[in-house]
């Protein structure tokens, strides 16, 4: 769960709407730091071979689909997600790399 602003926000919902955009194969989404709200939500986006997204449409597509506190601020793209033996989207390789240097933990 992230919480940003104190509301809780699901990152199930989100990687949801994420997945019917055409060309994305899968999606990852957690909370990272936020000086202002305490987390943001970030979207780390696989798209399907020979697909090019780009970050700001998006965005777009999912303001459409998504309260505004729920559309990701940071949207990134990797061609390949780290996953665990279960065959399960490994987060915490992701998200580790925006807290290291934040001075507090979630």
């Amino acid at each position: 769960m992230i919480i940003s602003g104190g509301v809780n926000i699901y990152p199930a919902e989100i990687e949801a709407e994420i997945l019917k955009l055409p060309g994305v194969a899968d999606a990852a989404v957690f909370g990272i730091p936020d000086e202002e709200f305490g987390e943001q939500v970030c979207a780390v986006i696989q798209p399907r071979p020979g697909f090019q997204l780009d970050a700001d449409q998006v965005k777009a597509d999912l303001r459409k689909m998504l309260a505004g506190y729920k559309t990701p601020r940071t949207v990134e793209f990797n061609d390949t997600l780290p996953r665990e033996d279960s065959g399960k989207i490994f987060k915490r390789k992701l998200r580790d790399p925006y807290w290291e240097n934040a001075g507090r933990t979630i």
